[in-house]
């Protein structure tokens, strides 16, 4: 098999995995927020956005390591990335249960602690299936890791609801991450035959992270933005605040459910292209394009659906989420398309310049939230999501002095999707305006081209991403 029809197999797995998990993340979200209410569900994100955030730390690159890597035919190489990170999981977790106190005074609500320590606990589970996961990825296997992931998240939401039903409030959610890590574990071991051993080399490891570092810091830098909702929201909209953004956020992640596998195969993908800058810009355009035309239309259509639906399916309690909604999906939106630029940095080893990329969106953020929260509430987030756009400026500017990228290609597909995200805030008759602008890219002589080109491949089963 050709490593096109590797990466194309991949990519099919990663995405039916993610279609199928859709159905079951909306329908459980639903019912857990519905059952649990706002308070709750705002307590269990505000735990989960530290703990997810601080096992992205524990990896320190090593992950990066082990995927990137052209050859590895030693087991050693994997048993030193799983000594690394049991001692480095188990360090941060006992670091994050001394400062959890701290945390949690600075956010106004000791109902956070208990959730955020029971988490912490489990941060040495959270990344302990790396070496094994990267075994997988490296074989581009992703047919068991699309079906691990999903068992892993059908385990979640089965014990999550039942324990929400029973009135357990927080502690559902809680124990559904509990199990769904555990599960990963095991699997990821299991599927991969990899049996682990302690091990321990100064040199290797210097070497792995030296290579992954670079990349990693930038990714902590991005994620330190899941940290706005608790540290901001939180101090001056209480659990409640951090629920309705949480949810709006938990909205968009699972209707942008491709950005998610169009970004673990980019890389790897353009990593084959790296040495034609031709080819490379060709296909961040085409990426671009094909991004707004796979995520707009689901963060539009919910958009256009949510002043009606939201209520009948979560409760009245719930309609708060549709002020952030709006600019929580703008920026999803955006960024994902920008992402070709991110993976073009990465795999032109820019390291340096996404992680300065990234202190600039994360600082307009998060001074944005300070300064507008107090004074606007939740749409004051909203405000700030929207501020933090400007950083893509400076990606574009740096691009150039690599390659210049069209952007004719993407812009009908913009136009056409971001308008009507902003419904819910606009209703009326006005907002039935919004309904029109799906239809733009007809009037397009390149977005109708386009149209035609991607018919022909997908009835061809061709890609022209992927060469």
């Amino acid at each position: 098999m050709t490593l096109r029809e590797r990466v194309l197999r991949g990519g099919t797995y990663l995405i039916l995995r993610q279609v199928a998990g859709l159905g079951v993340s909306l329908l459980g979200v639903l019912v857990i927020t519905r059952l649990i209410g706002p308070t709750n569900y705002g307590l269990y994100a505000g735990a989960m956005g530290f703990s997810a955030f601080l096992s992205s730390v524990a990896k320190m690159g090593v992950d990066v390591y082990l995927i990137r890597q052209e050859n590895i035919t030693d087991e050693v190489v994997y048993h030193q990335v799983f000594s690394f990170l049991l001692l480095s999981g188990l360090g941060l977790s006992g670091l994050g249960l001394l400062v959890s106190p701290l945390v949690v005074s600075w956010m106004g609500d000791s109902r956070f602690l208990a959730p955020l320590q029971a988490l912490l606990l489990l941060l040495p589970i959270m990344v302990l299936p790396v070496p094994a996961l990267a075994r997988l990825e490296r074989a581009l296997d992703y047919q068991k890791v699309a079906g691990l992931e999903l068992v892993g998240q059908l385990l979640y939401f089965a014990l999550a609801l039942t324990l929400a039903w029973y009135g357990f409030g927080v502690w559902a959610p809680v124990a559904g991450i509990c199990i769904s890590q555990a599960w990963t574990m095991a699997a990821s071991y299991s599927l991969a035959s990899y049996r682990p051993r302690l091990s321990w080399s100064s040199k290797l490891l210097r070497e792995m992270l030296g290579y992954g570092l670079g990349f990693s810091v930038s990714i902590w830098t991005w994620q330190l933005r899941t940290l706005v909702n608790p540290l901001i929201v939180g101090p001056y909209l209480g659990p409640e605040g951090v629920g309705y953004v949480a949810l709006a956020s938990r909205f968009v992640e699972a209707l942008g459910f491709v950005k998610t596998a169009t970004w673990r195969i980019s890389i790897a993908a353009l990593a084959k292209v790296q040495q034609d800058l031709t080819r490379l810009r060709q296909a961040l355009e085409e990426g671009m394009a094909l991004q707004f035309m796979a995520i707009g239309p689901l963060l539009a259509g919910f958009a256009l659906l949510a002043p009606w639906l939201l209520p009948r399916l979560v409760g009245d309690q719930w309609t708060p989420v549709l002020l952030v909604y709006p600019f929580i999906s703008l920026h999803f939106l955006v960024v994902a398309a920008f992402t070709m630029h991110a993976s073009v940095f990465y795999v032109l080893r820019r390291n340096r310049a996404m992680l300065l990329f990234n202190m600039i969106n994360v600082g307009l953020f998060a001074s944005g939230a300070l300064l507008l929260v107090p004074r606007f509430g939740l749409i004051g987030y909203g405000w700030a999501e929207a501020l933090s756009l400007s950083y893509l400026v400076f990606i574009h500017l740096y691009l150039t002095r690599i390659f210049s990228p069209n952007y004719a290609r993407s812009t009908p597909w913009l136009l056409a999707f971001a308008p009507p995200l902003f419904f819910p805030l606009i209703g009326s008759s006005w907002g039935l305006v919004l309904w029109a602008f799906p239809l733009l890219p007809i009037f397009s002589s390149v977005a109708r081209t386009q149209m035609q080109e991607y018919w022909e491949y997908f009835r061809k089963k061709g890609n022209r991403l992927v060469r």
